[in-house]
């Protein structure tokens, strides 16, 4: 029997935003690692079910299930904002496997200071490609969305202004977000390679240390992650009367009382 598929709604979330349980299943299903292997084809024709589906041009015969599929490629590798497909080193689908491997090497490689120095590069830039892939993207770095603000919206996505002060909590919440996501596996790992490393095994074959301190790594960050990228809603929403007071009159004037909240993108 063919699914009745008049009134499904592709953009909408199938969990509870509001909730942080609800966020972290949002972000466990989009930051899926095997997400990472789908070829050129499948994410194309991932963007090609989900626009289809936005203007109800489903295809005939086409199930939920491959909907919802689609919709968690399009969501693993394309940008919330502009729709263009994401760098794969970018995603944050690949942060379990970029993040275990370099994690892993920088826990294993400290003894000389060339390694810590070459690793900590590596480590930052790989942040640095992240944090520019996942951006909000109508300010494409950081420091321009302090000095110049943030595009904040109404919730029909109408553009309200530029806020400085909503750019200053979303960086600081991606910022929490970011060290709750390194902060398990940087802390506990020693702990634990430190209880190990003194057994008859690990002693003979040491040549496992790296290995194991890379999968374990790549175990943390699977749970953490999706919890970290969860702790806050992916869009903002501010009190009007919390941006600035210029901002306040411009839209104030505009709109009158009926904007009483401010949305926008913080990014990843």
């Amino acid at each position: 029997m063919e699914a009745d598929l008049s009134g499904f709604n592709i953009d909408a979330p199938r969990w509870d935003q509001r909730m942080f349980l609800g966020r972290v299943k949002h972000f466990f299903n989009i930051t899926d690692p095997r997400t990472v292997f789908a070829s050129e084809q499948e994410l194309d024709w991932a963007k090609a079910m989900v626009e289809k589906s936005r203007m109800g041009l489903v295809p005939p015969g086409t199930q939920v299930e491959q909907l919802l599929y689609a919709k968690k490629l399009y969501d693993s590798a394309f940008h919330p904002d502009t729709g263009e497909k994401m760098n794969v080193i970018g995603r944050m689908s690949f942060q379990v496997p970029g993040g275990m491997i370099i994690t892993g090497f920088m826990l294993q490689f400290y003894r000389t200071m060339p390694a810590v120095i070459f690793w900590q590069w590596v480590n930052q830039s790989f942040n640095a490609l992240v944090n520019y892939t996942n951006r909000n993207a109508a300010s494409p770095t950081s420091v321009r969305e302090l000095i110049q603000g943030i595009c904040v919206k109404d919730r029909d996505q109408n553009e309200l202004g530029h806020s400085q002060r909503a750019a200053a909590v979303g960086i600081t919440q991606v910022v929490i977000s970011r060290i709750t996501m390194a902060a398990p596996g940087m802390i506990l790992l020693p702990v634990v390679m430190e209880r190990l490393e003194p057994l008859r095994l690990m002693k003979k074959v040491r040549v496992l240390h790296a290995p194991l301190q890379v999968l374990l790594c790549g175990c943390f960050l699977l749970f953490m992650v999706p919890v970290a990228c969860g702790l806050f809603p992916q869009e903002c929403e501010l009190p009007v009367s919390y941006l600035e007071p210029e901002l306040q009159d411009t839209i104030k004037a505009k709109h009158g009382e009926r904007v009483l909240f401010a949305y926008f993108n913080k990014g990843l």
